[in-house]
């Protein structure tokens, strides 16, 4: 692999919310009932697969033996060694790298399968890591993706927009609440073959970050 020129393969730095979430992302994922959505998500994938924005790795013990390699392209360091540590116990082959979704150090039409999951609300180009994931995927091949979206309407649209120009970003490692994942899949050359709109949690209350959406698309051949 080689990594793409214009970007540091570095380039993301939030040590304080990588710490946090290292000590809370898996609590909060089985108390959110995320790692359900998380293993729906991965479901009957295939083959090779690039997952973006891998984190810690909360992933990878969901990735059925179906799947022949993971190539898992995380940008800031102290996640990054964490998902090392996942890799080991996980079942599959895992290979945590650096890289960032807007430039990926793989050759193109390498993968059968590119998972984004809770990453395109904190890449810093959204348009522009989407078209690196088509660029990386075999014609036909698919994405996963799990994804915060904007509320449909109403108070909770306004407190999202609200809360991504002021503090939500740097708190949350750059996560952005407002952003239309799904449009954007579309306006990228994607096929949407499957998409389910969720509140996560499913029960309790009602937060930013609740309003989601989890499905495939496909790159189209041809």
């Amino acid at each position: 692999m080689s990594q793409r020129r214009g970007v540091s393969r570095d380039a993301v730095h939030h040590p304080l919310f990588a710490r946090c979430y290292a000590r809370c992302g898996a609590a909060a994922d089985q108390r959110a009932g995320v790692a359900e959505l998380r293993r729906a998500l991965l479901s009957g994938a295939t083959g090779r697969v690039i997952e973006v924005g891998a984190g810690t790795g909360l992933n990878f013990a969901h990735y059925p033996g179906t799947v022949s390699e993971v190539v898992a392209v995380e940008p800031e360091a102290t996640l990054r060694r964490l998902a090392r540590d996942a890799a080991v116990r996980a079942d599959v082959p895992v290979d945590p790298v650096p890289g960032v979704a807007e430039a990926l150090p793989v050759k193109s039409e390498a993968f059968d399968v590119a998972v984004a999951s809770l990453v395109l609300c904190s890449v810093r180009d959204v348009r522009r890591a989407l078209a690196e994931l088509r660029r990386v995927l075999r014609p036909g091949g698919e994405l996963r993706f799990f994804e915060h979206v904007r509320a449909a309407g109403g108070g909770l649209s306004a407190v999202q927009w609200t809360l991504d120009h002021t503090v939500w970003p740097t708190l949350m490692g750059g996560c952005h609440t407002w952003r239309d994942p799904l449009t954007e899949i579309r306006a990228a050359g994607f096929e949407v073959v499957h998409v389910r709109r969720l509140k996560v949690p499913e029960r309790g209350p009602t937060l930013p970050t609740s309003p989601a959406v989890l499905g495939t698309a496909r790159r189209p051949v041809g």
